[in-house]
């Protein structure tokens, strides 16, 4: 709860930071497209929370992102394929490449960071393969479908502001991860294999299952979130789309209480720490003329988290 309240603290600080340097970050138009990117970020956020959690790593977000965003209209306008289809093989895509994940993390104990890190590389690779590295997007058609990302829900009684569609994704996606992680025996179970994994199968959990559906729960996730991402811009360039997306996602959990040394994270702290995350992007771009030292932010972010859990893990065990 601390986590929450110092990272909740911090995004206030940060928003009436910038709100005072620039006057266009108060704009309806300026929040609405930031509450747009935060749910869309949070969403993916809290898929890479689940393998941080058990004490994982996931680095092929941005690339799993940039398949099912280029792989979906790449269906729909080169190949002529219904939409019920097209969404199922993106189904199909992003859950079989969390068990691909998992079965070669748990069956040949490979280290998760080599693991998904030839999955950021070969994915990306796929789909530039198979788009020929051609730009690919919904033209006209498909506005209906469009609507799931870029649809807005009017605010009662106030003028001029409305929710962005992708909130009802995150807000559904948010409520379920939160009872799934913290009401039921399989979350408690992934908690407990991050915080010890050897305790953990001596205890009867099945730890390889666990650590599959943390995979598995966050390559989901990254597809529905590349859904998203693409309705919303309308195309896509496989050479970029997605592009270091993982970076943002990793950071936001680690922002919101997540351990990289697992066991530890909460959903609520997710969603702060990717808005905080899309905030300090908004600033960066409203308010200097740097706009190439963002990177850099997020190498400070990511450094700052785990320079703090390792100091309070410290005065715990002095405690």
């Amino acid at each position: 709860m601390r986590k929450i309240l110092g990272i909740s603290a911090l995004l206030l600080v940060v928003c009436v930071v910038t709100a005072a340097l620039s006057n266009s970050f108060l704009s309806a138009y300026n929040l609405e497209n930031l509450i747009r990117r935060t749910a869309l970020f949070g969403i993916i956020s809290i898929g890479v929370a689940f393998v941080i959690v058990t004490g994982g790593i996931d680095l092929s977000v941005g690339s799993v992102v940039c398949l099912v965003g280029c792989g979906v209209p790449w269906l729909l306008t080169t190949h002529g394929w219904p939409v019920p289809l097209a969404l199922m093989m993106a189904v199909v895509a992003s859950v079989g490449i969390g068990l691909f994940h998992g079965l070669l993390i748990t069956r040949l104990r490979l280290p998760p960071f080599v693991v998904t890190l030839c999955g950021l590389l070969l994915y990306r690779g796929i789909t530039r393969g198979f788009t020929r590295d051609q730009t690919v997007g919904f033209g006209a058609e498909f506005k209906g479908l469009r609507l799931l990302s870029t649809g807005e829900i009017p605010i009662p009684f106030v003028s001029g502001f409305s929710i962005p569609a992708p909130w009802i994704f995150l807000l559904g996606v948010a409520i379920a991860s939160a009872v799934f992680l913290n009401r039921t025996v399989y979350g408690r179970h992934l908690l407990a294999l991050g915080s010890n994994e050897q305790a953990a199968r001596f205890s009867g959990i099945n730890t390889g299952r666990m650590t599959m559906l943390a995979y598995v729960i966050s390559s989901s996730l990254a597809g529905l979130g590349g859904l998203l991402f693409v309705l919303d811009v309308n195309s896509a360039q496989p050479v970029d789309f997605g592009n270091f997306y993982e970076l943002y996602a990793i950071a936001a959990a680690v922002l919101g209480g997540c351990s990289l040394r697992g066991g530890e994270g909460t959903i609520v702290g997710v969603i702060v720490g990717a808005a905080l995350m899309q905030v300090l992007r908004n600033m960066i771009t409203l308010v200097t003329t740097h706009n190439n030292i963002e990177f850099a932010i997020i190498g400070a972010v990511i450094l700052s988290g785990v320079v703090a859990d390792e100091l309070v893990r410290r005065r715990l065990r002095r405690a």
